[in-house]
């Protein structure tokens, strides 16, 4: 009895063991966020700037630096009976100047700057809300293209069997030639669909992996989660509450009033003058004491604000902070815009997914057996099986789209009150 072994099976076995041991486990919503949030490269350069915001509090607190000055005088120009001595009569004068800011223009500058890092904190939110839509969108894009995936290799398979009955028939008589090759030709269009499908959730993952910068194989990446709706929506006063207390531009813009009206503040006390204390020593003779050759001096220097007392600042940061109010404004009635949109496109699919869910889909899948059983025992023609079939794709194809459109939806509606109320 001699064995050989089937090597080509025994490397293709290999080998399909090693890309299952090497595929990547599917990952849910939560981890495909959590891997966004760690590696999307928008997303961390602009983290790295609220930290250079937040950076700039320390200059804004700083304190003006002393001045230090030497002045050396009584450097003889001409020699004295004959001899040359120029340094013998210099006398050196080191001094120490400060300027002293009143008003509290640190703890001012500070403030506004404080409010300028909390401003970036919320835009950055802001950023994340607007780049996790378009993470939520890949990532049901994913599921859908999946879902329809499936449903053309089923639809494929189901095919298959009625060509399978089909030939039996034409072998037995029951049909002509011409109907058993128009079944086959028609598989071309089911092999079409699956073939669309395929690329499409290929394209969906590639999309999904830019935002996630990650280098994963496509065909080790995969992504897993429930694709179908919820018909329970709360009210939409309840929504709008939740906007008002959690969409980062909102609070950015409420925070921007803030500092407006702390610069403001800022450019009073800029206004106000700051003397500059200095003192000095010397190393020469007094006049009052001709022993006493090491004084002391002190003055105070104050700047006279008659012309420029920082008007235009004044006026200026005046404007801003009713500006930054009407800007405030604006921001809050697009929340409420943004929700009532997002709102009404997610109840509109909720009302066309219920049918489907009750009728649609159950009638579409009796009509199609009911119309099957009867072709495969000649009590229906042809031409109403294909019909049949073709009625059951479209229904159930349109339940798949109509699902992606209510998830989409829903992350719309996520994105528009600024935190996940929707899974």
């Amino acid at each position: 009895m001699n064995f050989r072994p089937c090597w080509p099976g025994l490397i293709l076995g290999l080998l399909g063991a090693s890309s299952t041991s090497c595929a990547q486990q599917a990952l849910t919503w939560d981890q495909v966020k959590a891997q966004f949030e760690s590696n999307n490269p928008a997303l961390k350069a602009d983290a790295d700037n609220v930290d250079e915001t937040r950076a700039e509090e320390i200059t804004a607190y700083l304190r003006p630096n002393p001045q230090f000055g030497l002045l050396a005088d009584g450097t003889q120009i001409a020699p004295h009976d004959g001899v040359w001595t120029p340094f013998k009569g210099t006398f050196e004068q080191p001094s120490l100047s400060y300027l002293h800011e009143r008003d509290h223009k640190r703890e001012l500058r500070l403030e506004s700057a404080r409010q300028g890092t909390r401003i970036s904190e919320s835009e950055h939110e802001d950023l994340k809300r607007t780049l996790e839509f378009t993470l939520r969108s890949a990532f049901v894009q994913t599921l859908e293209a999946e879902a329809v995936a499936k449903l053309a290799q089923d639809d494929l398979d189901y095919y298959d069997k009625i060509i399978d009955i089909s030939r039996d028939r034409f072998k037995a008589g029951d049909i002509a030639s011409i109907d058993f090759d128009r079944i086959e030709l028609l598989r071309v269009q089911y092999e079409a669909e699956l073939q669309n499908a395929i690329v499409n959730l290929r394209t969906a993952k590639i999309q999904l992996l830019q935002l996630l910068n990650d280098r994963t194989p496509v065909a080790q990446f995969d992504v897993t989660g429930t694709f179908d709706f919820s018909d329970a929506l709360q009210p939409l006063d309840d929504f709008h509450q939740i906007a008002l207390a959690n969409r980062p531009d909102l609070q950015a813009a409420l925070e921007t009033i803030q500092q407006s009206e702390t610069n403001h503040k800022l450019a009073i006390a800029n206004g106000s003058t700051d003397p500059t204390f200095s003192a000095w020593y010397t190393y020469n003779s007094s006049n009052n004491n001709p022993d006493g050759i090491q004084t002391l001096g002190a003055g105070m220097n104050i700047p006279l604000r008659i012309f420029d007392r920082n008007q235009g600042e004044k006026q200026r940061t005046q404007i801003d902070i009713d500006r930054s109010r009407q800007a405030s404004e604006a921001v809050r009635a697009q929340v409420f815009s943004d929700v009532d949109t997002a709102y009404a496109e997610v109840a509109s699919n909720i009302a066309l997914l219920k049918p489907y869910r009750a009728q649609y889909n159950a009638q579409a899948l009796r009509v199609r057996d009911t119309v099957t059983y009867s072709y495969e025992h000649g009590g229906a023609s042809l031409m109403d099986f294909l019909n049949a079939q073709s009625d059951f794709r479209q229904v159930q194809l349109a339940y798949a789209q109509l699902i992606g459109s209510y998830l989409t939806a829903a992350a719309q509606l996520n994105l528009a009150v600024g935190r996940e109320v929707i899974q």
